[in-house]
């Protein structure tokens, strides 16, 4: 009688083992994009201020295109031989880090 009980309560308890829930943990990620909405704008039209930064802060490189948004701010993109950079300024002339 003893083994009888005992071999219940062995697969009673390995019953109850297997029916655990395991637990899931599920990642979600979320990302912000923020872009603004640039439009292009001749060399001509730049004020003097960002002509100048690009000439100082990057010699021996050319001014290729500009784009304007609606925060009076400049996206760049100059050459330096096959290399092509993006710079960001503002209307004074201060460069942006984005």
């Amino acid at each position: 009688m003893k083994k009888l009980i005992l071999s219940v309560a062995i697969v009673l308890g390995t019953m109850s083992v297997q029916a655990a829930v395991p637990s899931i943990t599920k990642t979600m990620s979320q990302s912000v994009i923020t872009q603004d909405e640039y439009t292009e704008v001749s060399l001509d039209a730049l004020p003097a201020a960002v002509k100048s930064t690009v000439e100082k802060s990057f010699p021996g490189t050319k001014l290729e295109k500009a784009y304007k948004n609606e925060k009076n701010e400049f996206k760049l993109e100059i050459a330096n031989g096959d290399k092509k950079y993006t710079v960001y300024t503002d209307a004074s002339g201060n460069i942006i880090k984005k």
